[in-house]
C-alpha cells in the first residue's frame, strides 16, 4: 500500500510525515532504510483492516512515530514498521533476517507473540508470551521500547475494541505494561498509559474524576498563583535561578490514593504541587534550604534521592512543607538533565545523546534488573511463575538499607533479612542463618525499613528454610529457595526410587547395582529417558511404578535364560519391606488421616508427583486406595528412629476450672508439645477434647495415654485414627 493510497484517510500519520521527522537526526541512508522497511510491511499487511476500518499498517506507522519522537535509532524505527508481520503474516523470522539483517530480524522476533504452540489457557499463553518477551528484552532492552509503544498505541485506539476485551487489555497495561514503563523510569509514558488504561477500565469512574479536576482547578488558581510568586520571589531574593513549574497530578494517581488511602477528592486534591528545574546538585540544595525557610517543612516528608537514586535511576529531591491557608505543598527539586532521565529513563540515552551520570545510572541500574530477571528465568519452573516473580519485582516501593561497609542496596518494602541476604549473593543467602540489623541480633523474618544496617550471619552447612517463602518479598530470593527445594526434592526423590526399584527387582530378578550400563540402556531408551537418575526420580515421585519397571529389566535375553523353576525360585524369595525411617523429606510424607507413628503397622501408597504417603495399616482411608493395589508399597519403619510423628488424642473431660491447662502441663512433663486442640461441650458436664500432639512412637504414647488417665477428670481417653 502506497502513500497515495492513503489519502482518504485524513486523521492518519503518513509514511512521508514519518521521515520528515526522521530526517531531524537519522542520515539520508538510514531514512531510505526505513523507508523500505514499511513498503515490505505495506506489502505484508495487504488487505487486512483494523477494527477501526483503516488499513492495518497504520499501526506499525504509529508505534515508529513514538519511537521516531524519542529519537529511536533506525533498526528500531524498521523493527517497529515490521513489528507484527511474524505474529498476523506468513512472512518468517529468515525472510527478514535476509532482508534487513539480523538485528532488525531479533527486534521483531522479540516483540511477536508464539502462535505456533497450543496453550492450556489463556493465562498460561499470556504467561509464555511474556516470558519470551522479558528474555528477548534481557538481550536487547530495545524490545520492550517497542512493545511499550505498540501499547501505548492500541491503548489510544481502544475505544473500538467490544467491552469485554477493552478490560482484558486495560487490566494487562495495568498490571504489566505500566510496572515495566516505571522501573524503566520512563515517566510520560507510563502516566499516559495509567490514565488510559483508567479510562478503558472504569469509564464511568474517570469521567467523574476528570469532571471534578476541572471543576476544582477553576477554584485554586488563586493560591496556586500566590504560592508561585512566593517561591520565585524567594529565589530572587537568595540570588537562585531556577524553572517553577506547577504539577497538576494525573487522574490515575489521584484515583489511586483515593482508593489506597480511603480519602476523598478534596483530600486528595487539595495537595499543591511544584517542581523547581535548576543549573546543578549543588544549586538544588541551596534552593531545598531556601524553601524550608519559606515554608515550614512536614516533618519526615523530606526525601532525598539525589545521593540515594531510585532503583530505575531516578533522582530528585522531594519535600512537603505547609503552605498559605495550611494547604500541604510538595515540592521536586532537581536538575535539568535529571528531570529529562526522570520523564524519559532508559529512553533518554537515545533522546539527548547525552554521557552524564544520570543517564548511566539509570542504564546501570537497568542492566543490574535485567541480571536479575534471567536469575529468576533460570530457577522459575514455568512462565506462570516467571511472571508471577517478575510482577514482585516491578513494584518496588523501596527502602534503603546499609551492609556493615557502608554500601548501599535497595530493597522493595517489606522485605526481610532473607531478601537482603539473597540481593547481597545467591549464596550468603542459602547459608544465612541469623541477622544483626542495626547490631541487635532479631529474627531471619524481620521486616527492614529505610536506613537500618544490616549483617547477615552464614553457616558453611546451612541451606534454605522451606518456611521463608512464607514471608520474603523479592523475586530473586523467591525463585532461588523454590530453586534449591526443588533440586533437594529432586535427590530425596532419586533415592527413593532406587531403593523401591532395587526392591522390586530383588523379587524376580538381582539386585539394581548387579546392572551392567548396556542392559540398563535398553530401559532408559523404552521409557525416554537420558539417565537413569530420571527414571530413578519418577519411581520416587510415583509417576512411574517401580514393578512394572522392574518387569522392563527382565524382558530381555536373560530372562529368556533363566529357567522356569530359577524363576519360581526367585520369585518366592522373601522381600524385605521398604524401611522408613521419617527423614527422606518431601518425597515421603504421613496421611494426616491416620498420622502414623513408629510402632503402627503401616502400609504405602504411590501418588503420582508427591510420592509415597505413609498410612496405617487399619485406616479407613485405605479401603479406596486397595482398589490400585499396584500402587501400594511394603513398607516398614527403621530401627532406631529419633524424631518427631503427630498422634491424635480424644479425650471426654469432666467441666471443671483449669482442667486444660493441667492436661497440657502433664502433656509437656511428658517431653511432648501440643500442636493443636479443639473443644466442644456435649452435655454441660462433659467436654469432649481432640488433641494433635507430637509423640516419639508408640511406647512415647502409651506413657502419655497413662498419666492423663491419672487425672481424675478424665472420663475417657483414647487414639484416633482417621
Amino acid at each position: 500500500m502506497t502513500a497515495d493510497q492513503l489519502t482518504e484517510y485524513p486523521n492518519f500519520f503518513r509514511v512521508s510525515d514519518l521521515c520528515s521527522l526522521l530526517e531531524s537526526y537519522l542520515s539520508e541512508e538510514q531514512v531510505k532504510e526505513v523507508y523500505r522497511a514499511y513498503l515490505f510491511g505495506a506489502e505484508a499487511h495487504d488487505g487486512q483492516h483494523r477494527k477501526s476500518g483503516e488499513p492495518y499498517i497504520t499501526h506499525p506507522l504509529a508505534v515508529a512515530k513514538i519511537l521516531a519522537d524519542m529519537r529511536m535509532d533506525y533498526h528500531s524505527i524498521m523493527a517497529a514498521v515490521l513489528h507484527d508481520v511474524i505474529e498476523d503474516t506468513e512472512t518468517v523470522k529468515e525472510h527478514i533476517q535476509s532482508d534487513f539483517g539480523e538485528e532488525v530480524a531479533e527486534l521483531v522476533d522479540g516483540v511477536s507473540k508464539i502462535t505456533q504452540i497450543r496453550f492450556n489457557s489463556d493465562a498460561e499463553a499470556q504467561a509464555e508470551n511474556f516470558r519470551k518477551m522479558m528474555l528477548a528484552m534481557v538481550r536487547d532492552i530495545r524490545v520492550i521500547l517497542i512493545k511499550l509503544a505498540d501499547r501505548l498505541h492500541n491503548m489510544r485506539t481502544i475505544g473500538v475494541m467490544p467491552p469485554n476485551k477493552r478490560r482484558r487489555i486495560a487490566k494487562e497495561t495495568l498490571e504489566i505494561y505500566v510496572p515495566l514503563a516505571n522501573r524503566l523510569g520512563m515517566n510520560t509514558m507510563r502516566l499516559e498509559l495509567e490514565d488510559l488504561g483508567l479510562a478503558a477500565l472504569y469509564p464511568t469512574r474517570a469521567r467523574v474524576l476528570r469532571e471534578a479536576v476541572v471543576r476544582a482547578r477553576g477554584n485554586r488558581k488563586e493560591v496556586i498563583k500566590k504560592i508561585e510568586t512566593s517561591i520565585k520571589r524567594r529565589l530572587h531574593q537568595e540570588n537562585l535561578t531556577g524553572e517553577v513549574i506547577g504539577r497538576e497530578k494525573h487522574l490515575y494517581s489521584i484515583y489511586k490514593k483515593m482508593k489506597d488511602k480511603r480519602l476523598a477528592f478534596q483530600e486528595v486534591f487539595d495537595v499543591y504541587a511544584f517542581r523547581i528545574i535548576v543549573d546543578r546538585v549543588d544549586t538544588a540544595y541551596r534552593v531545598l534550604g531556601a524553601m524550608h525557610n519559606l515554608y515550614k517543612p512536614v516533618p519526615g516528608r523530606f526525601k532525598d534521592y539525589i545521593a540515594i537514586p531510585k532503583a530505575n535511576g531516578y533522582q530528585s529531591l522531594h519535600t512537603v512543607l505547609f503552605g498559605p491557608y495550611g494547604v500541604p505543598i510538595e515540592i521536586q527539586i532537581r536538575t535539568e538533565e535529571m528531570d529529562k532521565v526522570a520523564e524519559s529513563g532508559i529512553a533518554s540515552h537515545w533522546l539527548y545523546k547525552t554521557s552524564n551520570t544520570n543517564v548511566s545510572n539509570t542504564e546501570a541500574n537497568t542492566r543490574k534488573w535485567l541480571h536479575n530477571v534471567l536469575e529468576i528465568q533460570k530457577s522459575a519452573g514455568n512462565s506462570m511463575e516467571f511472571i508471577e516473580n517478575v510482577k514482585i519485582d516491578l513494584f518496588p516501593d523501596e527502602v534503603y538499607l546499609f551492609t556493615p561497609k557502608g554500601e548501599i542496596l535497595v530493597l522493595p518494602r517489606g522485605a526481610t533479612a532473607v531478601d537482603f541476604a539473597y540481593a547481597v549473593h545467591t549464596d550468603i543467602g542459602n547459608t544465612c542463618i541469623a541477622c544483626r540489623i542495626d547490631r541487635r541480633l532479631l529474627p531471619l523474618r524481620t521486616p527492614l525499613f529505610t536506613g537500618q544496617t544490616v549483617e547477615i550471619i552464614t553457616s558453611e552447612g546451612a541451606t534454605p528454610n522451606p518456611a521463608w517463602l512464607n514471608f520474603v518479598h523479592t523475586a530473586k530470593a523467591r525463585s532461588n529457595i523454590r530453586s534449591y527445594l526443588k533440586n533437594l526434592q529432586q535427590e530425596e526423590a532419586v533415592k527413593l526410587g532406587r531403593q523401591m526399584l532395587d526392591r522390586a527387582l530383588s523379587r524376580i530378578s538381582k539386585p539394581l547395582d548387579e546392572y551392567k550400563k548396556k542392559e540398563i540402556k535398553p530401559v532408559l531408551k523404552e521409557y525416554n529417558y537420558k539417565k537413569l537418575k530420571h527414571l530413578l526420580a519418577d519411581i520416587g515421585l510415583g509417576n512411574k511404578l517401580a514393578p512394572l519397571v522392574a518387569q522392563k529389566f527382565i524382558q530381555d535375553e536373560e530372562r529368556t535364560k533363566l529357567k522356569r523353576k530359577e524363576r519360581k525360585k526367585l520369585k518366592s524369595k522373601t522381600v524385605e519391606p521398604l524401611l522408613i525411617k521419617g527423614t527422606e523429606g518431601m518425597v515421603v510424607s504421613f496421611a494426616k488421616c491416620c498420622h502414623p507413628i513408629p510402632g503402627d503397622a503401616i502400609i504405602g501408597f504411590a501418588t503420582t508427583g508427591k510420592g509415597i504417603v505413609i498410612h496405617t495399616d487399619a485406616c479407613k482411608n485405605l479401603g479406596d486406595y486397595k482398589k490400585a493395589r499396584d500402587k501400594l508399597v511394603e513398607v516398614d519403619w527403621e530401627p532406631g528412629i529419633d524424631r518427631d510423628f503427630l498422634a491424635d488424642l480424644r479425650l471426654d473431660v469432666a467441666n471443671r476450672r483449669g482442667v486444660l491447662a493441667v492436661i497440657a502441663a502433664s502433656i509437656s512433663e511428658m517431653d511432648s508439645n501440643i500442636e493443636n486442640i479443639a473443644m466442644a461441650e456435649r452435655d454441660g458436664i462433659t467436654t469432649s477434647m481432640d488433641i494433635t500432639l507430637t509423640v516419639r512412637n508408640r511406647r512415647h504414647l502409651a506413657r502419655i495415654i497413662r498419666r492423663l488417665r491419672t487425672n481424675r477428670s478424665v472420663t475417657k481417653i483414647a487414639r484416633r485414627k482417621g
